[in-house]
């Protein structure tokens, strides 16, 4: 087997594991929105904006509004390439 190879074997998250993975990167993603909810209080402000992001799909979301979810992907790509 090629050295190569092996790293990629060894990289690789399956199954189980993966999504036990996955599910701890959700929390935290989680618990990330949450603090910042709690932290902007006046929820009023807010609604307006999350009512509309909530009925655009994420292609027709602005570039700012995408990076976030841009952020959290990133971690989910670093999860399956085992970093």
């Amino acid at each position: 087997m090629k050295p190569k190879e092996e790293i990629k074997i060894k990289n690789k998250i399956t199954g189980e594991v993966l999504l036990e993975t996955l599910a701890d990167l959700e929390h935290k993603q989680w618990i990330h929105w949450t603090k910042y909810f709690l932290r902007h209080h006046h929820y009023k402000n807010f609604r307006k904006r999350w009512k509309k992001q909530t009925e655009t799909s994420y292609l027709e979301l602005s570039e700012k509004e995408k990076e976030p979810d841009r952020v959290w992907a990133k971690k989910v790509i670093q999860v399956i390439k085992g970093k």
